[in-house]
């Protein structure tokens, strides 16, 4: 690795220095010994390779060194990183930035309403299928046809290196899942109880992962050996408990200024700061300053209002429109 301390740079540029990072002695209190079988998280081949989305969003988002900082620390800590702030400010793009930038792969998704639960994150089983295939084919099929990882499972299994898992809108859950989650974020671990119930006539069962990928699960337990890069995003709706919020870092995102405006709308839609998109930026900071915009708000504006042969009238009323409060 170079003199550089940050393993993540923040400059859009893929490379290889993670694979440097991950030999390094993570703190005592943060090593896991989960033993690697089939579930590697490869790198991927090349760019062309990844989803449109991962690509756009690694290759166009912005990032200042408050949240460099932040990112890094979280990597070198091993621990999950907690990011507020109010909608359109980039909170759920960093971790496509992070894992286009260190080769992490696809990033898990894990998008949170009122009813998710622990569960549902780490896998699902349809036993109610099992038992109709059965009574159909008159033998018990293979239970790891019947299981699948969640997002949160998936992103612990035993890799060499680590997976990235987004937990979109962690304010939206039912008040007991932050709690839920402490136990797995500190041990790095969890356990398939359908599996360790058959764990003596069938140590190693091949199931389907969030990717749609065979993974090997031994004894019903799964430990991760390289601790994900997590990050869970808040809009400030609500307050965590402080045992939850000890066992994360915390990023505030701040609403971005004109200057930070004007290279995410160059970045994203490749095209000339003009006069006009200046206007339309500095209307969109001010009508911003007393109600909540996100900046996407901002790139349809621009998208479709500059640069065409529009009236005043009418690109007066497209404007309003576009950039109608969210709140």
């Amino acid at each position: 690795m170079s003199n550089d301390w940050r393993v993540f740079k923040g400059n859009n540029q893929p490379h290889d220095e993670l694979d440097e990072f991950v030999k390094l002695d993570p703190p005592p209190w943060r090593r896991f010994d989960g033993k690697v079988i089939d579930s590697e998280n490869p790198k991927p081949e090349n760019v062309d390779s990844l989803s449109e989305k991962l690509k756009r969003c690694g290759q166009a988002f912005r990032i200042d060194d408050e949240a460099r900082r932040m990112v890094n620390a979280a990597l070198y800590l091993r621990r999950p990183l907690l990011i507020t702030g109010d909608p359109g400010t980039g909170k759920s793009s960093l971790i496509y930035a992070v894992a286009y930038e260190l080769k992490l792969g696809e990033a898990l998704e894990w998008p949170i309403t009122s009813r998710s639960t622990l569960l549902q994150g780490l896998y699902s089983y349809d036993p109610i299928a099992r038992l109709h295939d059965k009574q159909m084919d008159g033998g018990l099929p293979e239970i790891g046809d019947y299981l699948r990882l969640g997002p949160l499972g998936t992103a612990l299994l035993p890799s060499a290196r680590p997976r990235a898992l987004l937990i979109d809108e962690i304010d939206k859950s039912d008040l007991d899942l932050p709690n839920d989650l402490l136990n797995i974020f500190e041990t790095g671990e969890y356990r398939i109880p359908e599996l360790e119930r058959i764990k003596k006539k069938q140590p190693e069962v091949p199931i389907s992962d969030a990717h749609d990928r065979k993974v090997t699960i031994s004894g019903g337990h799964v430990k991760c050996l390289q601790f994900p890069f997590v990050v869970m995003t808040s809009n400030g709706e609500r307050e965590f408990p402080a045992p939850f919020l000890r066992r994360c870092l915390q990023l505030q995102m701040p609403k971005p200024d004109e200057v930070k405006l004007a290279e995410i709308v160059r970045s994203h839609l490749k095209v000339e700061i003009t006069a006009e998109v200046e206007s339309l930026i500095r209307r969109f900071v001010e009508d911003g300053s007393d109600r909540t915009l996100a900046t996407d708000q901002l790139l349809n504006a621009v998208h479709l209002v500059c640069g065409r042969s529009l009236d005043e009238s009418e690109r007066m009323a497209l404007v309003e429109a576009l950039f109608t409060p969210l709140n």
